[in-house]
């Protein structure tokens, strides 16, 4: 009974950090949208893509009034998007996306995360072609027909639509077209569970079992790190 109490206890404790790494990161991007364009998501797109996400993740609506109460007052930090690029073991690609108030903090530990991780620091533009921005949404599967709905949606910018392991439908846009399609869900009531800008890779890399876990070791010390938003790679 002992060692299955700390198997639950460590996974529980597993669910926490991911949870207030989430918040931390939605709290960012809070910051950054009220920075931006006001506290009103009537008029503020990215700031209503925030509130999807907060809802997604189970933040409490508390802490979205705090986080946006922050963003409004005179003495909060300004966070600046910056994107770094690099190598993970074995020749991946990994693009990593940050929101920081101290850029010469974020770039040393970005560079010690990819030297520890045995991987290596690129320069601007060194794998960023492996990746297309898109926008992507997932919207509750209420018995729609995916067929219908891409005839539907082709007009707003669709490239691809899908479903997860859970049944909802993925639906991915161009960068461009992502307000429009966002507006024609919402126009349509649909149910949009998240909205996000994510990059796909052009190209992928298969490989084996101990291999991948390599990569993987250092894209978990990279996203466990205060000042990364996002992380993506092309391991297949």
């Amino acid at each position: 009974m002992g060692r299955i109490f700390e198997v639950r206890k460590s996974a529980m404790f597993a669910r926490w950090d991911k949870m207030a790494k989430n918040f931390t990161r939605i709290g960012k991007e809070i910051a950054i949208a009220v920075k931006a364009a006001g506290p009103d998501p009537d008029n503020n797109p990215a700031l209503r893509r925030c509130y999807l996400n907060a809802k997604a993740c189970n933040m409490p609506k508390d802490r979205v009034e705090a986080a946006i109460k922050r963003a409004m007052g005179k003495d909060t930090s300004t966070y600046e998007e910056i994107t770094y690029e690099g190598y993970a073991p074995h020749g991946v690609a990994v693009l990593v996306e940050t929101a920081t108030d101290n850029s010469t903090r974020t770039v040393a530990n970005v560079r010690m995360h990819f030297t520890k991780g045995q991987g290596a620091l690129g320069t601007s533009g060194s794998v960023a072609f492996t990746f297309t921005r898109m926008g992507e949404f997932k919207i509750k599967n209420t018995g729609l027909n995916t067929d219908d709905l891409e005839l539907e949606l082709i007009d707003y910018g669709l490239e691809e639509i899908g479903e997860d392991s859970e049944g909802n439908i993925i639906i991915r846009t161009t960068f461009t077209e992502f307000g429009h399609m966002a507006k024609a869900l919402e126009e349509r009531g649909f149910e949009v569970i998240t909205a996000e800008l994510t990059r796909i890779p052009t190209t992928t890399v298969e490989l084996g079992e101990e291999e991948s876990n390599d990569v993987l070791k250092l894209v978990d010390r990279l996203e466990q790190d205060e000042d990364v938003q996002k992380v993506y790679y092309n391991l297949k």
